[in-house]
């Protein structure tokens, strides 16, 4: 049943954003490691704040048994402080990777990363990461 999910939701969501908005999906990755725990509207996206390797945002073979990262795409980072519900730009650089530890090094536990799409055309539908 949860392999359906997912291969339904990809399907769907690769049909409405290219034909609504003209986009295609991406996914948040951690050492070619897919961040979220189900491509799904339910999926969460959460790392340990011991996390290490590198954060990158790409466009991806997906299917149930396995996510394959297929090409890099530009994006910024926010970080949104748990407590006070503030948003704050982690810098003003655009990166394709990141070091998932320089990161965790400005978040707490319970803050959120969000991860910005510069790239014209790509959705990325879980963009938010939480810390734990």
């Amino acid at each position: 049943m949860k392999k359906t999910k997912i291969v339904v939701l990809l399907i769907l969501c690769s049909a409405f954003f290219t034909l609504a908005f003209g986009q295609n999906c991406s996914a948040a990755f951690v050492n070619d490691k897919i961040v979220v725990d189900e491509y799904t509207t339910t999926g969460k996206c959460v790392l340990p704040a011991s996390t290490t390797g590198l954060l990158t945002v790409q466009t991806a073979e997906l299917s149930p048994e396995k996510s394959i990262p297929t090409g890099k795409l530009s994006f910024q980072i926010a970080i949104r402080h748990e407590q006070l519900n503030t948003l704050r730009m982690y810098s003003k650089d655009t990166y394709r990777q990141i070091a998932i530890e320089k990161v965790l090094e400005k978040c707490q536990k319970g803050d959120h990363i969000v991860l910005l799409m510069l790239e014209e055309g790509y959705a990325l539908p879980h963009h938010e990461i939480l810390v734990q």
